[in-house]
């Protein structure tokens, strides 16, 4: 398996999409990596010489923030966000959605599981 930007990358896929496996790197950067490295995006990725490798962990280290970096400075933004008190920091804290989504009814992805909660019982006197 090949190592790109410190992560095993699958050796079957085409080298356009294995590039994708490491956080931080979509469509968009892959193809354009790859455009400068000047590598085929069809080729698959256990056909990719060690010396092109070599090449292309160096654009990515050179250029593009990914993996562990990336993750601490997303963490870094959302702590800062909490830090100042501001909308979506009270949001983020929450556990709600950040970006103006309804609560009402959905949200179940940032919300959780639904937690019952008991109705008003109906009063037969009436």
């Amino acid at each position: 398996m090949p190592r790109i930007a410190g992560i095993d990358v699958p050796d079957k896929k085409k080298i356009l999409y294995a590039l994708q496996y490491v956080h931080g790197i979509g469509p968009k950067f892959a193809a354009a990596i790859l455009a400068e490295a000047q590598i085929n995006p069809d080729v698959r990725a256990s056909e990719v010489s060690d010396q092109q490798l070599a090449q292309v962990n160096a654009i990515i280290d050179a250029g593009y923030l990914v993996e562990g970096a990336l993750r601490r400075q997303v963490g870094q933004n959302i702590q800062r966000l909490k830090d100042i008190r501001s909308y979506r920091g009270d949001r983020h804290r929450r556990g709600l959605p950040t970006r103006g989504q309804r609560t009402r009814c959905n949200a179940r992805t940032r919300k959780g599981r639904k937690k019952t909660v008991a109705g008003k019982k109906g009063v037969k006197g009436h």
